[in-house]
């Protein structure tokens, strides 16, 4: 395996794939803060030429975590088709990429090379695309799952309605889940994150929007964002919960300091499947961002985008109804600005496709990085352009409880109106016989007018 070459007469060598993988990121502030990242500019040229010329085979059979030490790297071992991998180990990166661009090659022959794809494979070409690639390529590819109603059709995009409130008050809640829904707003889930997570406050929200969802005969799913294991006790406890939700991580030290094994996770399925109120078959809801690993001590000094890539390998093995990358969250000291924010979306929308996820994002910035709402909009356009499954709003872009900043309802409606898309086909023929959209697609005079749901 070479790991070595050289640009404008200086040759550049690498440790290993671990070190070549980091070096051939693009600019990310976490790298950085781990002391991982290319020195220069030419190194991290001099990185991509080399990773360009590996095999798939290559980086198989040089694992960055050992599948001996950590469970993510197992089952994304274990889940790979032999027979699909046997048949493209011999490609190159640069010759997986070329194929993923041609315009040859289409959603049906990318969902069959993706079974025989590990993803350290899939976050290598990430490293090697452009960010109209990652546009290009992604919207190549259409996820469908079921829950209560599909989503992620072509010329759709859906939304996740997230009405948080800092004390947790049903009222206020309810206020934004209104105001959402009169914008056409919450077709993949109303969800909300609690700021309270026992099961007593957990129960009681699961109720409310249960409640309301059902009297007005909204087809959605509802889910409360509390740890796994609060939202199994609620369950039992015969809380109405469509889905079930967790944060995850793309190794097995950072899953844990999640509180999260694999083996919770398929008991959390099981349960949710037995006794959840969604019709399913999909009814996991998993949350994911660039730098968690970073955080918690648990990267092993692996990049932050190839450990984003493990996170997708490990959510597929569970076939959840949605995912999704919380791109700006975590802050600056991971994505420092708003290129770092853009490209970061890009990328992990690619990669969650390329898992054949139904990938979402929330599009998002906490107030201490160098990035701005126009920022977000312009990743809303690029993102819709690729055609994300859903993204997140919060009312006027503002999460109130988590303190940072998203898209608002209105951007949704706008992206929809722009771009040509629709809301998922059953909830937006419920958003027409509200009178809240018109047949043409666009909002009707009633539109952004929640006392619509006080009759």
């Amino acid at each position: 395996m070479k790991l070595r070459t050289t640009h404008i007469g200086k040759v550049y060598s690498f440790r290993d794939l671990k070190e070549l993988f980091a070096k051939a990121n693009e600019e990310k502030s976490g790298d950085r803060l781990a002391g991982i990242a290319a020195e220069t500019v030419q190194e991290r040229i001099a990185a991509k030429e080399v990773l360009s010329t590996l095999t798939l085979a290559e980086i198989r059979n040089h694992p960055l975590l050992s599948p001996e030490e950590d469970e993510v790297s197992r089952m994304i071992e274990n889940s790979l088709n032999e027979r699909i991998y046997a048949s493209i180990k011999n490609w190159s990166v640069s010759e997986l990429r070329e194929y993923i661009l041609s315009d040859r090659t289409g959603d049906t022959e990318l969902k069959r090379i993706s079974y025989g794809l590990t993803s350290e494979m899939i976050a290598a070409v990430a490293k090697l695309m452009s960010n109209m690639d990652l546009v290009f390529a992604a919207n190549k590819i259409e996820v469908l799952t079921k829950s209560n109603i599909t989503i992620g059709q072509k010329g759709t995009l859906s939304s996740r309605l997230q009405p948080n409130h800092p004390t947790d008050d049903v009222a206020g809640i309810m206020a934004s889940i209104k105001e959402g829904l009169s914008y056409g707003i919450g077709d993949a889930v109303i969800g909300i994150n609690p700021v309270d997570d026992s099961v007593e406050s957990v129960k009681r929200l699961l109720h409310a929007t249960h409640d309301f969802i059902r009297s007005w005969k909204i087809p959605t799913q509802n889910c409360v964002l509390a740890h796994v294991t609060t939202q199994m006790k609620a369950i039992r406890q015969g809380a109405p919960a469509d889905m079930i939700f967790q944060s995850i991580a793309g190794t097995e030290k950072a899953n844990q300091s999640f509180g999260i094994t694999a083996e919770l996770l398929w008991e959390a399925n099981e349960l949710v499947r037995k006794e959840g109120t969604g019709t399913g078959p999909e009814r996991f809801y998993f949350e994911t961002g660039q730098g968690s690993e970073l955080s918690s001590e648990a990267h092993h000094n692996i990049d932050q985008l190839t450990l984003e890539a493990r996170n997708y390998g490990f959510a597929r093995c569970y076939d959840p109804f949605i995912v999704n990358t919380v791109v700006g969250f975590i802050g600056p000291e991971y994505l420092y600005n708003n290129k770092q924010i853009i490209r970061a979306g890009l990328e992990d929308h690619f990669m969650g496709k390329m898992h054949l996820l139904p990938m979402g994002v929330d599009i998002c910035y906490t107030n201490h990085a160098k990035a701005d709402q126009n920022d977000m909009e312009d990743l809303g356009v690029l993102l819709t352009a690729a055609g994300v499954n859903f993204v997140i709003a919060a009312p006027m872009g503002d999460d109130c409880m988590l303190n940072y900043q998203s898209l608002s309802y209105h951007d949704i409606a706008t992206l929809r109106q722009t771009m040509n898309k629709r809301a998922a086909p059953e909830f937006n023929r419920w958003l027409i016989e509200m009178g809240i959209l018109e047949k043409e697609g666009r909002l009707s005079d009633i539109a952004g007018n929640p006392t619509i749901f006080n009759r």
